[in-house]
Order: structure tokens, then sequence, then C-alpha cells
């Protein structure tokens, strides 16, 4: 706003006001003496600027960003620890709370998952932990060990939150008002759940089912009452509350959400990390009970996006000294990039449409191919259309 206040600005307009006759060449007493007030005052209007910039959140920097989110009951989501699956043989060897390393980072066993199989957690913050798999070393000696091995990715550890990312958050919510389980108040909570990528909402997605068609007709208490002698204790029991609910018009489809999440990786969410999710949200043994973050009355089902793998087949022209064998590694790279753009925008499509002239587009792109044709996905020529929970993961391209 004041770019155009200089100290030559500044000057010339104090040395303006004094009248002619006094002598203000440089040099002079006069000069001397306001050209080091012009200086402070340049500095105070670049201050000034400053402050006026930082006011806003749209052009504060991260630091007074951060405390303008505050002003609205927001904080910077922090980075976070991945977590990853490890076997370890023999399946009875102790592990549990030990460390092992692989390269600088190293990892702790925080819970068991099966015989030989746990959760281990990287130690170190942020996606760093997500880059490694294979053979780990014990910190200390461990009896018995005789391999320790990082075989899967369960949750993956995340940065902390980009400044870009903080500020749309700030601005969003002057939009939308998060409470009360509405839309707003679930996606700002399940995205901040340490792994949560991208998560979709469906509210009463069982809405075809009819609450009309749940009560029991008269043959339908005919046979109940013939079979729920001959169940076993816990069928029966089951059985008897659902039959109660059903005659008295308890059973209804509204209150029931669906949370489609992928991780922040971009991917399909792993068991692990849907499980995480449901816990924190609704746990499934307190149903629509509110022990979760979800209101008393919504019974939320949480689940994974589905992967649609994306096969590529296509025909094209190089320039002299390339070829398949040269340009495969780029080529694929290039693809899996725009299908990494598809998979960002997920949640804030009604469904995602992976295009043949995008393809075609990002092969052009890669030094040394002169022309693309005869493009095929998944063996149509045709743009493929995905379905709304579907996610485009990258299986391979061919000539």
């Amino acid at each position: 706003m004041y770019e155009n206040i200089t100290y030559e600005t500044i000057l010339k307009r104090m040395l303006a006001r004094v009248p002619s006759k006094i002598d203000k060449r440089e040099g002079s007493v006069l000069w001397d003496t306001h050209s080091p007030t012009a200086i402070e005052l340049q500095i105070l209007y670049l201050e000034l600027d400053t402050i006026l910039r930082e006011a806003y959140g749209d052009t504060a920097s991260r630091e007074f960003l951060v405390l303008r989110c505050r002003e609205r009951g927001i904080a910077p989501y922090p980075a976070t620890h991945a977590v990853l699956k490890g076997v370890f043989t023999p399946a009875d060897a102790d592990v549990m709370g030990q460390r092992f390393s692989i390269g600088s980072l190293n990892y702790v066993v925080t819970e068991k998952i099966a015989d030989g199989e746990y959760q281990v957690q990287c130690e170190s913050a942020g996606s760093m932990g997500n880059r490694f798999l294979g053979s780990m070393i014990p910190v200390e000696y461990i009896r018995g060990l005789q391999t320790a091995e990082l075989v899967e990715v369960l949750i993956p550890g995340e940065e902390e939150e980009e400044t870009e990312e903080l500020r749309q958050r700030y601005f969003d919510s002057f939009h939308e008002s998060a409470f009360g389980g509405n839309v707003a108040d679930y996606l700002e909570k399940t995205n901040a759940i340490p792994g949560v990528g991208k998560t979709k909402v469906m509210r009463v997605w069982n809405g075809d089912l009819a609450p009309a068609s749940m009560i029991p007709s008269p043959a339908v208490q005919e046979w109940y009452e013939r079979v729920k002698g001959n169940l076993p204790d816990e069928a029966a029991s089951w059985l008897a509350a659902v039959y109660r609910a059903a005659s008295e018009k308890k059973l209804t489809c509204g209150g029931t959400v669906l949370l489609t999440i992928i991780n922040s990786a971009y991917e399909a969410a792993s068991e692990t990390l849907v499980q995480t999710v449901q816990e924190i949200v609704d746990p499934e043994r307190n149903a629509g009970e509110g022990y979760g973050f979800a209101p008393i009355g919504h019974v939320v089902t949480v689940r994974s996006a589905q992967e649609k793998e994306i096969t590529i087949k296509t025909e094209l022209t190089f320039e002299s000294g390339y070829g398949w064998d040269v340009l495969r590694s780029t080529l694929e790279t290039a693809i899996a990039a725009y299908l990494l753009e598809l998979r960002k925008a997920w949640a804030e499509s009604p469904a995602l449409v992976v295009r043949v002239s995008q393809i075609e587009t990002r092969l052009l792109g890669v030094s040394g191919v002169l022309d693309v044709r005869n493009t095929l996905l998944n063996g149509q020529e045709e743009n493929l259309i995905l379905e709304k929970y579907e996610i485009p993961v990258f299986g391979g391209v061919s000539g």
C-alpha cells in the first residue's frame, strides 16, 4: 500500500515545505538534519505496510495467520506419526514396546494385530515414516527374535498442515458453520483425524429401505413365534430385539450417516484406519449413543473408497533416440501424477472422470514423445466415468 513512499519521496516533501531562501542543497545543515528523519519515516511506512499486510487472513504470513485463526477456534493440524504393520518371527517373540530402526528412523511396537503381526509406529512425525518398508534392526537385543520386517503402511504419517490449506480453512469457517452433526461438522472433524485425507458424507444412505417394509406382517409374526424357541440363546435374544423394534415401529432409515474416506496419501484407506475413524466417530459397540463425536441418534458407518485400476494402451511416436525402454518410467510418472490430481479432487466431485484427452496431453508433455493416438482406457476408446465412491489407481501403460 505504501510502496511509493520512499526515502527520496519523503525527503523531497519535507524540503518542499522549507522556504526557498534557506539553503537546502545536499550537504547543507538543513538537508543533513532532514535526511536521517526521512530514513526513519521510510522505515515507519515499511512497518506500517507490514502491519496492514499481516492484519488480513488473505495476505498474512504463517505466523500471523495462525494468530488470526485462533480467533475462529482453528489451529494448524500437527504432523502425525505413521503407523505400519510389522511381521516378526518367531510369532511368539516378545516384541511389544520394543524399538526398531530402518536407516535413520526408529519405530516402536504399539499394538498386537495377530500372532507375529503388530502395529508399529514411527517415532518421527511426518510423511518420512511412510517411505521405508523392509527389514528392521532391533535397538536392543530381543531374545529369540529371528526376523523383523515392515510390510505395509496402515495409517500414513502427515506433515504439519500447509499454510495455504490452513488459510482456506480459515475462510471456509465464515461460509459454513460446523455444528451438531451437519455435513461441515463431519467433514471438519473426520478430516482432522490423523491419516485421513478426504471424506465424503452421505446422509440417510440407506434411504432405499422403506420404514413400512420393516413392520412384521401376519405371516412374519407366525414365523417368528414358530422359530424363536428353536434358536440358540444369543440368536434368540438378537431376533427378539429386532422383532420388537420392528413391531413397535421403532426401526427407521433416518439418522444414518455414511462416511467414505481415503488416506492422507490419497489412496484407499486400510482397514486399520477405517476402524480407527469408526471408533472416533461412532463406536460400533455403542452405535448411535453419542460416544463418538457423532451426535446421539446418528448411526455412522465408515468405509474406504474403492480403488479402480486404470490400464492404458496407446500408440506413441518417438523422437529419434527415444522409445518405450527409455521413456517408460517417465511416461508412468506422468500418468500417475494425473491420477493423483483426480484423487485429490475426489471429495469435491460427484464422480471422477478419467479423460483420454488428459492422458494424451500428459504423454505429449514428456520430452521425446512426438505424437499420441488410439489411446484406450481399460480397453475402451472413451473417457472412463467412475462410480461415486471409486478412485483411480494406475495399473500400467503399454504400446
